[in-house]
């Protein structure tokens, strides 16, 4: 009689959780972490406060990302605004002018804690050339 193994299970990783996009799946996809560390810098500057991201000309590739908080009172009419959920539960919004999303429409924002490279990263499937430092592309 031959005697089958014991089934064995293997602890599943821990799963992160997907990043967040508009309501309408595209935009600019921001990752858990990123939620996070913009939730806790929004508290730091107030709490009505959105966040304002985009790009402008110059850096090591032609283009640089920029990110600012703003008050509500200085989107534009023009301004595609962007709403996620913060981990607390808290609504949180992100504003990007037309000109900008031409240049990083589907971006990824993540954050890192790490020493060498941490901070906020921008990954954009548009970019056909990225600089070393993360923030500079060119289209």
């Amino acid at each position: 009689m031959a005697v089958s193994p014991a089934p064995t299970s293997t602890p599943e990783a821990p799963s992160t959780p997907p990043p967040q996009a508009d309501r309408d799946g595209c935009g600019i996809l921001i990752t858990a972490a990123a939620l996070q560390q913009l939730g806790f810098l929004r508290l730091q500057q107030g709490s009505d406060f959105m966040l304002r991201v985009g790009v402008r000309s110059g850096g090591c590739s032609g283009m640089s990302y920029t990110m600012d908080f703003i008050q509500p009172q200085d989107v534009r009419e023009d301004d595609k605004v962007y709403a996620y959920t913060l981990a607390d539960g808290a609504g949180f919004q992100v504003v990007s002018d037309p000109k900008s999303l031409l240049y990083i429409y589907g971006l990824q924002l993540d954050f890192s804690t790490a020493l060498i490279g941490g901070g906020f990263n921008f990954t954009n499937p548009n970019a056909t050339q990225t600089c070393g430092c993360g923030s500079s592309f060119t289209v």
